[in-house]
């Protein structure tokens, strides 16, 4: 992993969303927050999750929750949310690089599978805001992502004018047993941010 500049200030927290169908006990995130453990994670469900409802969440209502609860997590911690790393898996992820375009101060993005196209479907890019990510920003992904190869993210990747780091692993969109590498990518990113994470395993 390519070793980057640190923020002014050190992460203090980061908080995580799931994808379109999953909840905030998506097995990844809980490993994510289980190796960074005492570093402060928060996994969040978006408002249908939360009212009982499953199916994705409309983006208006996903990115203005995103906004809510990054809010509320930096009062917790004392902090400006430039001192927060948003992300999660897939929607989740790309709906919080929606939030950071739109100008919420942030220390970064942690984006894990997350979902440049739909799957089959490359010429529908997501990749409006990307220029708008001045901010250092992690990308871990499978090999053999449906949603985006590992071409497709650094060609379109290369428009973000913060730092980005990618890191690739075995498998699809939700790769299988590659939980533990890819909490280390997530711990080994933060703490070449200056993060108070735990040392590498």
């Amino acid at each position: 992993m390519a070793r980057r500049p640190r923020p002014s200030a050190a992460p203090a927290g980061l908080l995580l969303w799931p994808g379109a169908g999953a909840d905030r006990t998506h097995h990844t995130l809980v490993a994510v927050d289980e190796a960074l453990s005492p570093f402060p994670v928060d996994r969040q469900d978006f408002p249908n999750r939360r009212a009982g409802k499953k199916g994705p969440e409309r983006a208006p209502r996903a990115t203005a929750a995103i906004d809510e609860d990054a809010a509320a997590a930096a009062e917790r911690l004392g902090v400006g949310t430039d001192r927060l790393v948003l992300g999660g898996r897939s929607f989740g992820g790309r709906m919080c690089s929606m939030v950071a375009a739109e100008g919420l101060p942030l220390a970064g993005l942690v984006l894990l599978s997350y979902p440049l196209h739909p799957p089959g479907k490359p010429e529908r890019l997501r990749v409006e805001h990307l220029p708008s990510l001045d901010l250092p920003c992690l990308f871990v992904t499978g090999e053999r992502d449906p949603f985006g190869r590992p071409d497709e993210l650094e060609a379109a990747t290369a428009a973000i004018p913060g730092p980005v780091t990618h890191v690739w692993v075995p498998g699809a969109h939700d790769p299988k047993g590659q939980d533990d590498a890819i909490a280390e990518a997530v711990r080994a990113w933060l703490a070449d941010l200056g993060a108070e994470v735990p040392a590498a395993p």
